[in-house]
């Protein structure tokens, strides 16, 4: 299959395919970080925020699949190795071990501003390329994330 297939020319989606790779890959370190904070929470917050960072990878793990699938839509194989996506993620891994329950909210919240920073990279190339389906499924990853770094700025006392 490639993009033509659904009606987008391959040449103007190939920069959609590559953020979206991109993307993906920083996807895939951002889940891996929810699910350390949410092995490693301890504190006073333990059971709202193993639940919340449950949630939150939970989705993430949703979002991965969606992200890699529409990859394959528009022709291409998507990356599905760790190696990639420790060079291809703008995300930092970190070590969840030890870390306070606030500091992993901090660093979730910095998680989230680059992924929603990249989401808006991918909406004005989804709309240049006139790729309407990689845009609906952006936009709707990037209001769940702006609803939850509202609710955790909230829940951690910042404007």
């Amino acid at each position: 299959m490639d993009a033509k297939e659904i009606s987008l020319n391959e040449k103007q989606v190939k920069p959609v395919v590559d953020l979206l790779n991109d993307y993906l890959a920083s996807y895939h370190i951002h889940y891996q970080k929810l699910r350390g904070c949410h092995w490693n929470v301890k504190g006073q917050n333990f059971f709202t925020l193993h639940i919340k960072f449950e949630e939150l990878y939970t989705n993430a793990q949703l979002t991965i699949d969606e992200i890699a699938e529409r990859v394959l839509t528009l022709g291409k194989p998507p990356h599905s190795r760790f190696a990639d996506y420790i060079k291809e993620s703008s995300i930092k891994e970190i070590n969840t071990i030890g870390l306070h329950d606030m500091d992993m909210v901090d660093a979730l919240l910095d998680d989230m501003a680059k992924l929603i920073e990249m989401e808006r990279e991918l909406l004005e190339a989804t709309d240049k390329a006139g790729d309407d389906g990689s845009n609906d499924m952006v936009n709707r990853f990037m209001q769940f994330k702006e609803k939850n770094t509202w609710m955790l700025r909230s829940f951690a006392g910042k404007k």
